[in-house]
Formats: C-alpha cells, structure tokens, sequence
C-alpha cells in the first residue's frame, strides 16, 4: 500500500463517523470489456468487506444485451470473499447474497416485476390494497437492500440502477474511469460518505 492510501486508511479507522454497511458500484459493460477489470472487482469486494460493508451491490449498465452471457461466464469465475448472486436481464428471484450483481436489469424494470407481483397478489385475494404499503414493495425487490452508499465511475449519472433502494443513499462520483479504479479512490469515497450528514430525506 503506497504512503498516501496508508494515510487514507488510517484516518477512515481514527474517525468517529460511521463507514457504509451496504456498498454499491455502478459500472458499465464496457468497464467489464477492457484488460483487468475483473481483477479490479475482486479487489473493490476485498476492500468493501475490509473496510466494514456487510453487503455489495454492483450494477453493470448494459446497451447490447449480446455481451451479457460473456460477462456471466467471467463472473461464474470470479474471486469473492462472499457468495455472489448474479441477476440478468428477465430475472425476478430476490437476491439476496452478500454480494449481488445486476447485469442490466434496470431499476425501472426491477420495480415494475415489483409491482406486478403485487398486483397479481391483488387480484389472488392474499392481500388487501390498503395494506400496501414501502415494506410491501421492497419485499418483491430482486435487490432489497437499500446502498448507504453508490459510488458511481466515469461519469456523473446512475444509468437506471436502484430507483426504489437508492432515494436515500449517499452518491460518490468520481471521474476516475473503471480500469484505473484504485484502493485510493475507494478510500476517498469512504471519507466522502464519513464527512457527509446523512438526512434520509429530511
């Protein structure tokens, strides 16, 4: 570790402020396409979990929908100090590892199977729309949990990830694209997120 992260890392550990339990990274499929990037995920899972997060979301922003199985089989192989659930395109089963990856499975897409899910309970008889309520919808969530903290590589946008489970979250852009993500930048997002007052929309 170079002087400057040991530097980072040792006033991450002397705060008082709090570091995120749930961690989220939004990248794209071309992120994943260029030599090293799944090295470069193997470290970010080490020092998420080194550095307290008890869950990992990361959502791959896909156009060409071709590339998806090419990244499922370099994910089938990837190092992770956790298990690791994987959710494409058309899945709606919950994921609810430790660590979970979206490929391409939008935030708007995620909460319309939300809703009609509900809405085919509804129409079962096994719930009554007035009890419809947040814990409701978030119980149908293929990724339940909301991120304390999204950080966001490359460019300031959240390319449709998370809709419902991010309105809280605290967000960290960095222009810092993917192949050159380092445990420095991680390190500057978590002292971000400690110098932050989080409000939860108050």
């Amino acid at each position: 570790m170079a002087i400057y992260d040991r530097y980072l890392a040792a006033r991450l550990q002397l705060s008082d402020a709090a570091l995120p339990e749930t961690v989220a990274l939004v990248i794209t499929e071309q992120d994943l396409l260029v030599d090293g990037a799944y090295e470069t995920l193997e470290r970010f899972f080490d020092l998420a979990v080194r550095f307290g997060a008890d869950r990992i979301v990361v959502y791959v922003s896909v156009l060409d929908e071709g590339v998806v199985p090419t990244i499922e089989n370099e994910l089938e192989t990837l190092r992770a100090p956790r298990e690791v659930a994987v959710r494409g395109p058309g899945d709606d089963e919950p994921a609810d590892a430790p660590i979970g990856i979206s490929i391409g499975l939008g935030g708007k897409h995620e909460f319309a199977i939300a809703v009609r899910s509900i809405a085919e309970s509804v129409d079962d008889g096994e719930i009554d729309p007035d009890d419809i309520d947040e814990s409701v919808v978030e119980e149908q969530l293929v990724f339940p949990t909301a991120p304390d903290l999204v950080i966001k590589t490359g460019a300031e946008r959240l390319s449709d990830f998370m809709i419902w489970q991010s309105v809280y979250s605290e967000l960290y852009f960095t222009d810092v694209n993917w192949q050159n993500f380092a445990e420095r930048d991680y390190l500057r997002a978590l002292r971000d997120y400690q110098d932050r007052q989080r409000r939860f929309g108050r």
